[in-house]
């Protein structure tokens, strides 16, 4: 559950573009310099579409000024996908040279479930903005990806309850020579995760991310078979963090990650909303923290219910 609205966005304060009436004009730029603009409509009976929205926006600011968008909602997001507004930010790259950093759906379960937001092929966002350094994307229904070639990209960000297998493998093929940070919400099959660990391969193998310092493959309900599996590959001596939160992982994957290549070098780890026991949790700090690394081991969010003799456990973000 997305419970809050970004109010930053790569070292940008976030600030709404108001569209309420038909004159909409840009609020005072603050005085911190500058912002990532919040262009959104709402969900439910919008005055005016996402793209009459950006119309305006770009109409009442400079648009070769702006460094930072966060897409917010548009219309119908559970129905409509997300095609209009991608195709409406492609066709005005040329009127935003100074685009650095890029959200798509930027919305709390209020506006839309993160698993309901239908999304669409987003591989435009990246072969439109060959400048682009930060690209985020929520939600994985309808979600596409095409294998790219992005010099700039510094980090992609990609949250879902589900996360379809043909995406990961498109983020596996694709060739990001800049990427330092990479994370994917994987999700459960309930939601539309359908990739496996071996769909991972090419990622852990770390041969197209050089510059890879930080890797979250999170939100799982395979959590335990991800860890097993980062935790023998020839990236991870390149990592300074690694997050593998907000999944089902139990002492199988602790015991993978103990029994792995060393984790000392890592600056932090982070395995909040985990199904560790008590006794795992100690084994874990007793081998790390000493070496200076930042452990999340935070359990309070991970809850078990039992039926019919049966112990159910969830990822932190499904629905």
């Amino acid at each position: 559950m997305i419970t809050e609205l970004q109010t930053e966005f790569h070292g940008h304060p976030v600030v709404e573009f108001p569209i309420d009436t038909a004159t909409a004009t840009a609020p005072t730029m603050p005085d911190q310099g500058p912002v990532a603009w919040r262009i959104s409509v709402p969900t439910y009976e919008p005055p005016f579409d996402w793209p009459e929205a950006f119309a305006k926006f770009r109409a009442a600011v400079d648009p070769a000024s702006v460094q930072a968008i966060v897409v917010g909602g548009w219309s119908d997001p559970y129905d409509e996908g997300s095609a209009p507004v991608v195709a409406a930010l492609a066709a005005a790259a040329g009127e935003l040279p100074a685009l650095r950093s890029l959200f798509l759906g930027d919305m709390t379960s209020e506006d839309c479930e993160i698993s309901w937001i239908v999304q669409s092929d987003v591989t435009a966002l990246l072969t439109a903005f060959p400048r682009l350094e930060h690209l985020g994307v929520r939600g994985g229904s309808q979600l596409e990806l095409t294998p790219v070639r992005h010099e700039n990209l510094r980090s992609l960000v990609i949250e879902t309850g589900g996360l379809p297998a043909d995406v990961v493998r498109a983020v596996a093929a694709s060739d990001l020579p800049a990427l330092t940070e990479l994370e994917l919400w994987l999700g459960t099959e309930e939601y539309g995760a359908d990739s496996s660990v071996e769909d991972l391969a090419p990622i852990l193998s770390g041969e197209k991310l050089p510059r890879l310092t930080r890797l979250a493959l999170s939100n799982s309900d395979q959590q335990d078979a991800v860890a097993a599996a980062v935790a023998t590959a020839p990236i991870l001596p390149q990592l300074r963090a690694l997050d593998l939160s907000k999944g089902v992982l139990l002492d199988a994957g602790g015991e993978a990650l103990l029994a792995g290549q060393s984790l000392t070098h890592l600056e932090s780890l982070d395995l909040h909303h985990n199904y560790l026991s008590d006794g795992m949790r100690e084994r874990l700090r007793t081998a790390l923290e000493p070496s200076g690394v930042r452990l999340n081991l935070d359990a309070e969010d991970a809850d078990e219910d039992e039926y019919d003799g049966t112990i159910y456990r969830s990822v932190a973000v499904g629905e």
